[in-house]
């Protein structure tokens, strides 16, 4: 790529090309795009969109896009992605659609684009370091702990001995020589790239963590870091593909993990605040605090690591005597007393340890013991200042054999770190299928801490519908640190719709007959309700349920009362389990919340989606219950505020399985009665959905089922 001159702009310095002043337009972009496809045309959202992200460039606006399923908004953002000079960054929440930018969209674009452009645009994925083989961990890993591998390793092991690759023996140290012999070959080391791969216990002994990491000046082999050689990658690149954790990461850290770029577009973006939450997020656990213990040993004195060890004891016991679940009235005094120990222990092993100097011995190891015993520090802390804007839990294990115990706090909202962090030196354009819930992006935008909207271009068809829903949308209130006052730059919101007519291809069906669902589990008149119609289409059914137990339910009953083939998640790998439901018509799939998002079966494998009960987060959902309560004790409806946009949006997720093309027929069957029958939020909830046909009448759904059955 040509280097012509250097030109400020939002704030960095950056390079671009002689060609600049010549780049096509977004609308040519696109349009040789689709062009590129045989019967390919671009369609009606999809130029809304792009043509909104170029407006939004040229005014530096921000921009919140809906765009239904079926849209193509990959390319709507694609094509105005590449008249910015310098790197777009493009940010998912989920593999499958980074997979599809990089292994269909991006090539297919480069390749219809270069002779628009006069050159083949470029591309590259951005991932957290430990997604990458780590060669200084790889040397180590035979001396890593007892957890980890199949033995201790000695202290200080001669400099001349040669590496013990656990022996040579099990499972795990055949893995260790795979690696081993895969580092000579790969160019990448992409643990994407691995095949077959390894699991999870192998690759962490050969990969580190980004705290853990001593840097490229001081690591042995800096020069050769394939952590490092990808982030130069992108840095080259017009297009880079990253994720939601690392980009909030990048947030938190400063930004400088990310290049600098002014453009970024945010996929999925009803996924960010929650991802965001996660990396905010902290835990102290016994396990991490004998790690420290082992790790510091040999660079603190004997004592001090048996203080940790003791610190570690004493908050297994008071892990163990706390229940599960928010800590409303402070720490517990067993849990204070644990916390108060580890601050003092790792204080004075910080100071043991001290700065990493120019001739350690071996700075990586240094530096990992140095980052654990940090990152115990700072939780700890945290937990005994009891912050008004943290929140505090026990987590226990739900699942049998499991005994991980942790004591967590994350934040109460991250709506002003989104909008401190995210939106400065940049456009940022976030969108997804479900931004506008109840008809209006108020809330989602809130949640991204974005201030009051500016008036927005719209479809005709969403303003319409947007001024019908409006009086009939809850009062959303902010939680606490989601306030109104929060300061920001100027956005706008463009609904596109979808190509695809839902009053003609889908029913949305509610069982309002049904009685308001109380104990957890399935019901037995919505498991009377769920074979009914499970039976008028002859399988071809997704069942999305609130919970294991009703799904283990709903897949026993209809085991028993039919001859259909169940798939249950959990019984086998998920993409498996996708794949024999995709390539059985008769089956069924029954799953709890990874199914909501996670599936794309077009055409008629997939006519009936049933969905147990509305998705509100469950009462022992600590930040969901914290974030109520904040709104409750300022005046608000917690409820309105915080559970109804969660259900919204997963409801509309968990909904958006079954019309995926525009071939595709069938019926949404919520057995919630509350979704007719509850005053206000009810209707806020249709219509954060796609606008299906809406029928209350059973004879109306199983009619409409029986005639897919015999069509098929």
């Amino acid at each position: 790529m040509a280097r012509a001159r250097i030109v400020g702009g939002y704030g960095y310095r950056r390079t671009v090309t002689s060609s600049a002043r010549t780049r096509p337009s977004a609308e040519a972009l696109l349009a040789a795009a689709v062009g590129s496809v045989p019967g390919g045309a671009a369609r009606a959202g999809q130029q809304q969109m792009t043509n909104a992200i170029a407006e939004s460039l040229a005014a530096r606006e921000h921009l919140l896009v809906q765009a239904g399923t079926g849209t193509g908004k990959s390319l709507g953002y694609l094509a105005p992605a590449l008249t910015v000079d310098g790197p777009v960054v493009i940010s998912t929440a989920t593999l499958a659609l980074q997979s599809q930018l990089v292994d269909h969209d991006l090539p297919r674009l480069a390749d219809a684009v270069e002779p628009v452009l006069g050159r083949r645009p470029t591309f590259a994925v951005l991932k957290g370091r430990h997604h990458y083989l780590c060669l200084a961990r790889l040397e180590n890993s035979a001396e890593e702990e007892p957890e980890d591998t199949l033995f201790d390793a000695p202290a200080s092991p001669p400099a001349a001995a040669p590496v013990k690759w656990l022996g040579e023996a099990g499972k795990l140290g055949k893995q260790i020589l795979r690696l081993q012999e895969w580092a000579m070959e790969t160019s990448t080391g992409d643990r994407d790239e691995l095949d077959p791969g390894v699991d999870d216990q192998a690759w962490k002994q050969v990969s580190m963590p980004a705290r853990e990491c001593v840097g490229a000046q001081r690591c042995p082999y800096g020069t050769e870091c394939f952590a490092e050689a990808s982030r130069a990658r992108a840095r080259e690149a017009d297009v880079v593909i990253t994720n939601h954790s690392l980009l909030a990461v990048d947030m938190l850290a400063g930004r400088h993990i990310v290049p600098p770029h002014k453009l970024l577009v945010i996929d999925e973006a009803h996924e960010l605040a929650d991802r965001v939450s996660s990396a905010s997020q902290e835990e102290l656990t016994p396990e991490l605090v004998d790690r420290a213990a082992r790790r510091s040993r040999p660079l603190i004195q004997p004592e001090l690591a048996e203080t940790l060890l003791e610190a570690g004891d004493a908050l297994a016991v008071g892990l163990a005597e706390a229940p599960a679940g928010r800590i409303v009235d402070g720490l517990p005094d067993p849990l204070r007393e644990a916390c108060t120990l580890l601050d003092a222990a790792t204080r004075r092993a910080l100071e043991k340890i001290g700065d990493i100097k120019a001739d350690d011995p071996d700075p990586v190891r240094k530096q990992q013991a140095k980052a654990v015993i940090g990152d115990i520090s700072k939780t700890a802390q945290r937990l005994l200042e009891e912050a008004d804007h943290d929140v505090a839990w026990v987590e226990k294990p739900d699942r049998p054999g499991s005994v991980r115990r942790a004591l967590v706090v994350a934040p109460l909202s991250v709506a002003g770190t989104l909008a401190t962090h995210l939106y400065d030196e940049r456009t940022v354009v976030a969108t997804s299928a479900t931004l506008a819930l109840g008809g209006r992006f108020d809330t989602v935008a809130r949640a991204l801490g974005l201030p009051g909207q500016v008036p927005a271009p719209r479809t005709p068809a969403a303003a319409a519908a947007a001024t019908k829903t409006a009086a009939r949308s809850p009062n959303l209130s902010t939680t606490a640190g989601e306030v109104a006052e929060i300061g920001g730059p100027g956005w706008r919101s463009l609904d596109v719709g979808s190509p695809f007519e839902y009053a003609k291809q889908g029913i949305l069906y509610v069982a309002a007959h049904l009685p308001r669902p109380a104990a957890s589990g399935l019901p037995a008149q919505a498991g009377e309700e769920l074979i009914t119609l499970v039976e008028s289409l002859g399988g071809r059914t997704l069942g999305l349920f609130s919970s294991r137990r009703a799904a283990q339910q709903a897949a026993e009953l209809v085991r028993a009362r039919t001859d259909l083939p169940v798939l249950l998640q959990g019984d086998e790998s998920l993409p498996l389990l996708v794949r024999r439901f995709r390539e059985d018509k008769a089956s069924c799939l029954f799953g709890v919340m990874s199914l909501w998002q996670g599936v794309d079966v077009p055409g008629d494998a997939c006519q009936l989606v049933v969905i147990d009960r509305l998705p509100f987060p469950r009462p022992d959902e600590p930040l969901a219950a914290a974030r109520a309560a904040a709104v409750d004790a300022s005046g608000g409806s917690g409820f309105a505020a915080v559970s109804v946009p969660i259900a919204a949006i997963r409801l509309a997720q968990g909904a958006g399985r079954l019309i995926r093309s525009h071939g595709d027929k069938g019926v949404v069957a919520v057995l919630d009665s509350r979704l007719e029958t509850a005053r206000g939020y009810g209707a806020f909830l249709r219509n954060s959905l796609p606008p299906f046909w809406y029928t209350t009448k059973q004879d109306v759904a199983v009619g409409a089922l029986k005639r897919l059955a015999a069509s098929a």
